[in-house]
């Protein structure tokens, strides 16, 4: 009696192997990113020198998705397009501007960055825009993307120091969409003043995925404000949107002179 007594004390102490966390493949990714990213900016030459990062690449490349949830099936290829993003990048030595790609004196040489057909994940050869058209904005239909699809740009949302995960995914998309418009003081910003709210041209360049309207891109938006001044101005529905720059020059930790 005091021996089954004692093995069902060890039972309820010690969690079994089917209760223990279950490991994400993403889960190198996320600690490259803590270890790179710093204030929104990317340590491109430390995910050149990872081995690492080329073992999770090649870990997306060997991913099936059949068992996969909805919402692990969407983190996979917001995470695909992420990592390839600095893959491309560390690929043609840019430490200036993605938009620099293939680019010689001016004129373009080849295809453009989004064009080219760097990325290999769940047993597929495709280009940036294919994960982002052909893939997530035809399959899953979920505008917050947007906001956590990064451009290697000063201007595109923050890298997040974390991989997506499909546990989590609303919220990790709804924290990303809330500091986009809320920390990006430079992107997105509401003058309550005049009645203006200044957005993004992300929310232009997608505005199908928006609703197709200002007005649909406003209720988007809209519940990330939560301030009483700003609830009341979208109340009012007298904001006009005013679209702002978009700051191409690669998100990079070094100053840019320096490489």
């Amino acid at each position: 009696m005091l021996l089954l007594s004692l093995v069902l004390a060890a039972q309820v102490a010690t969690p079994s192997a089917a209760t223990a966390p279950r490991a994400s493949i993403h889960d190198p990714f996320t600690s490259l990113l803590q270890a790179h990213v710093v204030n929104d900016l990317v340590d491109y030459d430390a995910f050149a020198k990872s081995q690492e990062f080329q073992q999770y690449l090649q870990t997306l490349d060997a991913a099936r998705l059949d068992s996969m949830t909805k919402d692990e099936r969407l983190a996979f290829w917001i995470n695909a397009y992420n990592a390839y993003t600095i893959q491309l990048i560390n690929r043609h030595k840019e430490r200036e501007s993605i938009r620099n790609i293939n680019v010689f004196l001016g004129v373009l040489r080849g295809k453009r960055p989004w064009k080219e057909e760097i990325v290999r994940a769940a047993g597929r050869f495709l280009s940036l825009d294919d994960v982002l058209n052909k893939v997530i904005r035809a399959d899953f239909k979920e505008p917050r993307v947007h906001m956590a699809l990064v451009g290697a740009a000063m201007s595109s949302p923050p890298l997040r120091a974390e991989a997506y995960e499909g546990a989590k995914l609303g919220q990790q998309l709804d924290d990303q969409t809330r500091t986009f418009l809320k920390e990006r003081q430079t992107a997105n910003r509401l003058d309550l003043g005049n009645s203006i709210i200044h957005l993004s041209p992300i929310f232009d360049w997608n505005r199908a995925d928006f609703g197709k309207t200002d007005a649909a891109i406003l209720r988007f938006v809209a519940p990330y404000f939560e301030g009483k001044g700003e609830k009341a101005a979208f109340a009012a529905a007298r904001l006009t949107i005013e679209f702002t720059d978009f700051d191409w020059a690669l998100n990079i930790q070094k100053p840019r002179e320096t490489q």
